[in-house]
């Protein structure tokens, strides 16, 4: 920022999201909320609705406001596609824009960040028409834009409508920020976007809070070895590519797989794993609120992703120690780690190259090891401290240029 000098008050900040529900975007809000310096920002969280795991790790729910109703119009949780029954989609356009705009009005910030596809539009909504009430608009995007709109659309109708939507409300907005490095440029080829209104900032991971908490013990834990994965039980995250391809490594001979989330897939990939003849070798546990204290003692951590953006969870894996085993997919996992060396990549959909990457790395704990030494300093480039800081000089940044 040269020639700029900060502003004498604390740049106001005003986080839009629909709930604390989900993963590295509610938890990237959260680290912003707790750990911005109060003496250069006033931030508070605009919820749709309240609910979600990540509320109990805000340090203070002062700080929060929720839609009246929300629990009625605003239950967005499940699959992408439920977003798109009649109810929904009316709550969405007309109530959801109407309560961002009050929490903006009642706020006045300097910047608005929107988190995801689905709030993104809805900030574009209660932002439209402001005049000069309007703060700076940051769209945060943390996923494959094309994949989520492929996956929810029931219809090419619907598909053409949501993403020539989210083009324009894109392109409206002050600055997009991606998750990783290849999304931001994916976004700005996928969207016609304009290059020089694109940011990108890794999510920050919270070294200190993982080590303390790796240690603890884990109730309900296998009583032999374990390859880990964690994700919401949905098609984005591939898990029957990954039970097949524990089917067909043979290491269910040695080892058990354990599955952590939540999600709307669970009973279809239970069959599986039992018409697979593994299904007493396969743990799905749901969520757990420490799912650190699995990731350090995982011989192995796999994540067979379809699509991401920039997959939080395996950069938490590795900074627990556990050796890493990615999908190559769309985008993210070659910002966490450096193939071949802190982790191994392998294609999406691919259970042939996935079963043969599995059996290989649980039969060297020497490559293993060496995995594991490589992904802990890898990962310190995502310490919470240097993510928030770059966050701070976004928002200072976008508070001292006039809003569009």
């Amino acid at each position: 920022m040269h020639g700029i000098t900060s502003p004498a008050r604390p740049v106001k900040v005003l986080l839009m999201l629909s709930s604390l529900h989900g993963g590295g975007a509610e938890r990237v809000a959260v680290h912003l909320l707790n750990q911005l310096d109060p003496g250069r920002f006033d931030v508070r969280m605009g919820l749709l609705r309240k609910a979600g795991p990540y509320l109990d790790h805000i340090e203070d729910l002062d700080r929060v406001m929720v839609a009246p109703d929300g629990e009625t119009h605003f239950n967005y949780d499940g699959p992408n596609s439920a977003q798109y029954a009649p109810g929904k989609l009316i709550g969405s356009a007309v109530r959801a824009p109407l309560a961002f705009r009050r929490m903006v009005r009642e706020t006045r910030p300097d910047v608005a960040m929107s988190f995801l596809k689905g709030t993104n539009l809805l900030a574009w909504l209660a932002l439209m028409g402001m005049g000069k009430e309007r703060p700076r608009w940051v769209a945060r995007e943390g996923n494959n834009v094309l994949a989520v709109v492929e996956e929810e659309a029931p219809n090419p109708f619907i598909k053409r409508v949501s993403l020539g939507l989210t083009r324009k409300a894109y392109a409206r907005a002050d600055a997009v920020l991606a998750n990783s490095t290849d999304m931001a440029e994916g976004l700005v080829g996928d969207l016609g976007l304009d290059p020089a209104k694109m940011r990108m900032i890794n999510n920050p991971i919270d070294l200190a809070a993982i080590a303390a908490a790796r240690d603890e013990p884990i109730p309900g834990a296998p009583n032999r070895p374990y390859v880990l994965c964690a994700g919401r039980l949905e098609y984005q995250k591939a898990h029957e590519v990954l039970i097949r391809s524990f089917a067909a490594s043979g290491i269910w001979r040695t080892h058990a797989l354990v599955i952590l989330g939540k999600g709307s897939r669970l009973n279809q990939l239970h069959r599986l794993a039992a018409q697979l003849g593994v299904g007493e070798y396969v743990r799905f546990i749901g969520f757990v609120a420490n799912p650190y204290a699995w990731m350090a003692r995982a011989d192995l951590f796999v994540l067979p992703s379809r699509w991401e953006g920039f997959p939080t969870v395996a950069a938490e894996a590795l900074a627990c120690g556990a050796p890493l085993l990615l999908s190559d997919c769309s985008f993210g996992p070659r910002d966490v780690i450096e193939p071949g060396v802190s982790g191994e990549l392998v294609p999406v959909d691919d259970e042939i190259a996935l079963s043969a990457a599995m059996a290989q790395l649980i039969a060297d704990p020497e490559r293993r090891a060496r995995m594991r030494t490589a992904g802990l300093k890898r990962v310190r480039r995502f310490a919470i401290e240097t993510m928030v800081s770059h966050y701070a000089d976004l928002f200072e940044e976008m508070a001292l240029v006039p809003a569009r």
